[in-house]
């Protein structure tokens, strides 16, 4: 006859628990209540993002401007927004400082010295929770150890024994990160088990606790449960995509196709970006269904990928190559490769859509930009209406402008070199290509400085116009309204990456039209050496984009490895072409 606490437990879990008790000289004895203590999802489903130091506007080295600029493998120009910059650039600044970027797996094992590697006895846990610091949430911090480092499920189980021993019940909150454990490690008996349990002794589960039965329930026969999970999550809040995609990817699997459609177009109708893998499911998955409806659905799944300017990894890279060569009745050739300034593809020699915003998409950008990003929502927080006005007037008495150069952001490109002297340097050097030239400055560059000659900023107003704005104004909005209203023809010269103001646009849209703009018009100093011949990067004529012709297919991908930030756009290419 079972003990009355144990009857509440999944049958393979008694056991198992059983089993690790009477390994460790221990009586079973679990508990007979488990008080709720909630959860958020957030502490088991974690995404990381890359987040790099960018430097806008900082003094930079002549060195680390050559280090970004510096040719690939690929023979392409390596420029501030190609794939891996930020990372290059941050690996170079730590390696002059005298320091490298910390290896990730040396900083685990550092932290994890204390966990134990195998399942240890009551009088051990005893020993351990004694020496620890705090022993209010003892439990509670070594499940979270063990998630950590992926450790044995048994390791977990002698965890359970102890507190069940020591306390006679096992919290919501300590079951809830073994059930993570379990999931994180394919133990999907046990997460069958933890789920009768919790089904039993709780009448509601949280969203994490939801989110992660959907992952595990998704790998197993049970899967159709995953569903249900699904919906009781919607109750509450939009699942995430992850939790659409545990469950899509399954019915794929399982040759569910109706199911997985209808949960890709749910989240689409919800704007949920899904995962790389749910789309790799839906194109491999797709080779065992070829008929012209099923085609038709992955040449959607592609427009989709261009909408929203989404670049595929590349194991989803080789996942639609095999697809498209895949297709019966069709001869679909895929190669991957790189694209030529000219915008000219080296494989078929098709050449991609150009980088320059049409006409209409322009205009709409000038007046979003006005709206959003000049005036936006409290004027005074970038300049005041008043100089505002005066630099409206002075732009539309002297447009257009074939350059606008942010002068400060110039200015401190190195820091060997007096400020006015390589500001002077620049200008005149586009100057002599008879170029219409506008610098952006602050009141302070006229007052006669150090860093500020006199003689070089009126040489510099004799080659240019200037317009000094106050210097708590902010520059940047002037920049990109004179640039704008010069029109398409116009570039701006700075370092910046503009990121809060393309923040600032009103809809996803309009800042993929900005970014496009951006890249099209963003002039570049890379090589800066007084007395040397100057250095600006190429500005691409074709846009970084899923795109096709009636025979082609060109698709920029992530390369494995490369870590690309948002505003970096990759240089591989994956070229599909219809033989004839």
């Amino acid at each position: 006859m079972l003990p009355q606490p144990l009857r509440f437990f999944a049958p393979r879990l008694q056991r198992a628990l059983r089993s690790v008790g009477k390994d460790l000289g221990a009586s079973m004895l679990l508990p007979c209540c488990i008080a709720p203590q909630l959860c958020t999802s957030s502490k088991f489903l974690m995404l990381t993002e890359c987040k790099q130091n960018d430097g806008d506007k900082r003094k930079t080295s002549n060195a680390q401007q050559e280090r970004v600029t510096r040719r690939g493998d690929t023979g392409s120009s390596f420029s501030l927004f190609t794939a891996g910059a930020a990372r290059k650039r941050a690996e170079f600044t730590k390696s002059k400082k005298g320091n490298k970027l910390p290896d990730a797996s040396k900083v685990a094992k550092l932290s994890n010295t204390s966990i134990p590697i195998k399942p240890l006895s009551i009088d051990e846990w005893k020993k351990l929770k004694a020496e620890s610091y705090n022993k209010t949430r003892f439990e509670i911090s070594i499940m979270e150890k063990l998630l950590s480092a992926r450790a044995d499920v048994d390791v977990a189980k002698s965890l359970l024994v102890f507190v069940t021993m020591e306390t006679g019940t096992v919290g919501y909150e300590l079951l809830l990160k073994y059930l993570a454990l379990c999931v994180q490690g394919h133990h999907l008996s046990e997460v069958l088990d933890v789920y009768v349990i919790m089904k039993t002794r709780f009448k509601v589960l949280d969203i994490g606790a939801y989110s992660l039965l959907i992952s595990g329930f998704s790998k197993t026969d049970h899967w159709r449960e995953a569903v249900m999970f699904l919906d009781s999550i919607k109750k509450m809040i939009n699942p995430s995509p992850r939790n659409y995609g545990d469950v899509i990817i399954s019915a794929l699997q399982h040759k569910e196709v109706e199911t997985a459609w209808r949960l890709f177009k749910e989240m689409e109708g919800k704007n949920l970006k899904p995962n790389e893998d749910t789309l790799q499911a839906f194109f491999d998955c797709s080779k065992l269904f070829c008929d012209d409806q099923s085609e038709n659905k992955m040449i959607n799944i592609l427009s989709y990928l261009r909408d929203n300017q989404i670049y595929p990894g590349e194991r989803l890279m080789h996942s639609i190559k095999s697809w498209f060569e895949s297709i019966p009745g069709d001869k679909w050739e895929g190669h991957v490769t790189t694209i030529v300034h000219s915008g000219k593809c080296h494989v078929c020699n098709t050449l991609l859509e150009s980088i320059q915003l049409s006409e209409e998409e322009y205009s709409i950008l000038r007046e979003c930009v006005m709206n959003d990003v000049i005036q936006g929502k409290d004027v005074f927080k970038k300049t005041t209406p008043l100089e505002l006005q005066h630099f409206q007037t002075f732009v539309k008495n002297r447009q257009p402008f074939d350059v606008v150069i942010d002068g400060l952001n110039v200015a401190n490109i190195s820091a060997k070199v007096n400020q006015s002297r390589i500001l002077l340097d620049v200008v005149s050097h586009l100057a002599q290509q008879n170029l219409r030239l506008l610098v952006l400055g602050r009141k302070h560059m006229l007052r006669g400085t150090r860093s500020w000659d006199k003689g070089h900023m009126a040489a510099i107003q004799k080659y240019a116009d200037c317009f000094f704005t106050a210097n708590i104004s902010e520059d940047d909005p002037f920049l990109l309204y004179a640039t704008i209203h010069s029109g398409n023809h116009c570039k701006f010269l700075s370092r910046d990456l503009m990121r809060d103001h393309k923040a600032c646009l009103s809809d996803k849209d309009t800042r993929r039209l900005f970014f496009k703009w951006q890249r099209g018009h963003q002039l570049v100093l890379s090589r800066y050496n007084p007395g040397h011949k100057m250095k600006f990067e190429i500005i691409p004529k074709y846009d970084t984009i899923v795109q096709t012709t009636k025979n082609t297919w060109h698709i920029p991908y992530d390369e494995e490895g490369v870590e690309r930030c948002s505003y970096e756009v990759p240089h591989k290419w994956l070229c599909l072409q219809k033989q004839n």
